[in-house]
């Protein structure tokens, strides 16, 4: 299975409410950082994020984070 898509070489930070939320795992969503349903036949699912309170995210925009759906700086070494 090929790698994901890189959608950004760098995080997508946003002030969030508490929920329930999709990120996507293999690039290819349109609204970005949140699962769309493209990943469908790519061999990639989402991964489900719950805030339990209001929280500023950085989300992994380049798919390549050890750290999940959250960036770890992975970006900088693509």
């Amino acid at each position: 299975m090929p790698g994901p898509i890189v959608a950004q070489k760098s995080p997508l930070v946003q002030n969030l409410p508490p929920g329930s939320y999709w990120w996507c795992a293999c690039g290819h969503s349109k609204t970005q950082p949140f699962c769309d349903g493209a990943h469908k036949g790519t061999g990639f699912v989402p991964s489900k994020v719950e805030l339990t309170e209001a929280k500023t995210v950085a989300w992994c925009g380049c798919k390549h984070s050890k750290n999940g759906a959250f960036c770890d700086g992975s970006h900088s070494k693509l």
